[in-house]
């Protein structure tokens, strides 16, 4: 049985662009440093795209039915290993925030695993019976509780980008899962209260609120990545300076290869190149959703949508923020920002997508 093809070539191309813009992106970087000038895209190779299309070889050919038994244990695993990096033995600290867990040479970012987990074992949960996610006890509050776990280690470390993300693709979930609109609301209610929370305990993140707000507050410090990114949209026009030619990323905008990576993509290939790269996502999205539509079974289905919902919201989240519709959040671009972690554990996803769709060709 042969997986969706359009998938194939969809997913393939958004990884070759993510090379060719962080061979771009990292020019400015590398040069200020003095490192080598493919260092960041040797990285991401060797950390990332390796084992990630290893982690899809896998996924692939491997049925996903079995992942359903084993969804709890997978999801206390990312429980375990995100909580690792609260200690002082294994957690890195980087930027006041302790994301990475570092086992000798090797390190990785356990809150991809994490997010990954959670979808896996609610897509397990909700399909165990029907209609269980109408129900109070037996859907509310194990969702409830299942995001307080999950949401309580990314507020620890802290990664609230990641922890909206997560709530966010997990409260879709529920939705598709036949969840009641009452129920809905007071989630939204719930997550609402609680961001606002996080934002007045933080005033980093009340300042990033306040740039939302007004681009032009503060422009020197807590305007000044949302400015420069900006800059560099608008200096891409239609068509882009062109490839390798953005001067944004030279010592101007904060995180080139990171979360303002659209910025650099935009600025060389301007508004056109812009809009195709939104039209892969957009395209990601129809022949994920298809693939689930056709999912023989609802476990199927639902991991399906739940990984595709995943991916396509962290994407939206970064995009939404570069452009200013959103707060910065952080959140990488997925399939293009430097990230070993994150762009194996999305591969691993696409690998699970691939697989679900050969069990209806």
């Amino acid at each position: 049985m042969k997986s969706d093809a359009p998938l194939k070539w969809i997913f393939s191309a958004l990884v070759v662009a993510g090379f060719f813009i962080l061979a771009s992106a990292s020019i400015g970087i590398t040069s200020q440093r003095d490192l080598p000038p493919y260092y960041f895209v040797s990285r991401q190779f060797l950390y990332g795209a390796l084992p990630g299309f290893l982690a899809l070889l896998i996924t692939v050919r491997w049925p996903y039915r079995r992942l359903k038994k084993l969804a709890l244990p997978i999801f206390i695993l990312g429980l375990a290993l995100t909580a690792l990096v609260l200690t002082p033995q294994f957690g890195l600290e980087f930027g006041g925030a302790r994301r990475w867990v570092s086992f000798g040479p090797a390190s990785f970012q356990p809150s991809e695993f994490l997010k990954f987990g959670y979808i896996l074992y609610l897509a397990a949960l909700f399909s165990s019976s029907p209609g269980r996610a109408s129900s109070v006890k037996r859907g509310l509050a194990p969702f409830i509780l299942l995001t307080g776990a999950a949401g309580a280690l990314l507020i620890l470390e802290p990664d609230v980008g990641s922890l909206g993300v997560l709530v966010l693709a997990g409260l879709l979930l529920f939705i598709a899962s036949g969840a009641r609109v009452r129920h809905v609301a007071v989630l939204i209610l719930l997550s609402v209260i609680l961001l606002a929370v996080l934002i007045r305990l933080e005033p980093y993140r009340f300042e990033r609120i306040k740039v939302f707000f007004d681009p032009t507050y503060d422009p020197q410090d807590s305007g000044y990545q949302i400015k420069q990114a900006l800059i560099a949209i608008g200096s891409g026009g239609v068509w882009g300076r062109g490839f390798g030619l953005s001067r944004q990323k030279f010592q101007y905008l904060p995180e080139p290869v990171g979360d303002s990576v659209f910025a650099v993509f935009a600025e060389e290939f301007g508004f056109i190149g812009s809009v195709f790269l939104v039209f892969l996502f957009v395209a990601f999205l129809w022949r994920g959703f298809r693939v689930a539509a056709r999912s023989p079974d609802l476990f199927g289905r639902l991991l399906a949508a739940g990984i595709v919902i995943l991916i396509v919201v962290a994407s939206v989240v970064n995009i939404a923020a570069l452009t200013g519709l959103l707060p910065l959040t952080g959140i990488p671009l997925l399939f293009i920002s430097q990230g070993g972690s994150a762009l194996t554990m999305t591969l691993a996803q696409v690998g699970i997508l691939l697989n679900i769709s050969k069990r209806h060709s």
